[in-house]
């Protein structure tokens, strides 16, 4: 019983700390052709998609690429908000993203998921979403 409750608590305390972490990442985010764009890497944060899914909202009309990796995995999320899904889907930014890392992917135009093999590569394959965003816009 105790430990049940341990893990509640824990799992409260993660949400807590992921969304404190989701509001500093909106603030890194980056105006492309009048587009905001964030594209970054994430460590300890268990849930990916909630934690896109929240930046989305913070951002209200944006792009969102995530990163995290875990020990030789890597973990892709990328997120369009509904507007501008006729210009960028997020199957293509992911799956651009995640040819960098040894992996491949795929999901709706508004949020897609990807893996890879190469946490090495992961900086570089974030850093390259930008420009890869503004050739699209």
């Amino acid at each position: 019983e105790e430990k049940k409750q341990l893990e509640k608590e824990l799992a409260t305390l993660k949400g807590k700390l992921a969304s404190a972490a989701g509001s500093d990442l909106a603030g890194q985010a980056k105006l492309i052709k009048g587009v905001k764009v964030l594209s970054a890497k994430v460590d300890g944060v268990d849930d990916l998609r909630g934690l896109m899914d929240q930046l989305k909202n913070k951002l209200g009309s944006g792009i969102v690429l995530l990163g995290a990796a875990n020990g030789e995995k890597v973990s892709l999320i990328a997120g369009v908000t509904a507007d501008l899904i006729g210009k960028v889907k997020a199957g293509e930014l992911v799956n651009m993203a995640a040819a960098q890392v040894g992996g491949k992917g795929g999901g709706k135009p508004d949020m897609a998921q990807a893996g890879g093999t190469q946490p090495a590569n992961l900086p570089q394959a974030l850093e390259s979403a930008y420009a890869w965003v503004e050739a699209k816009l």
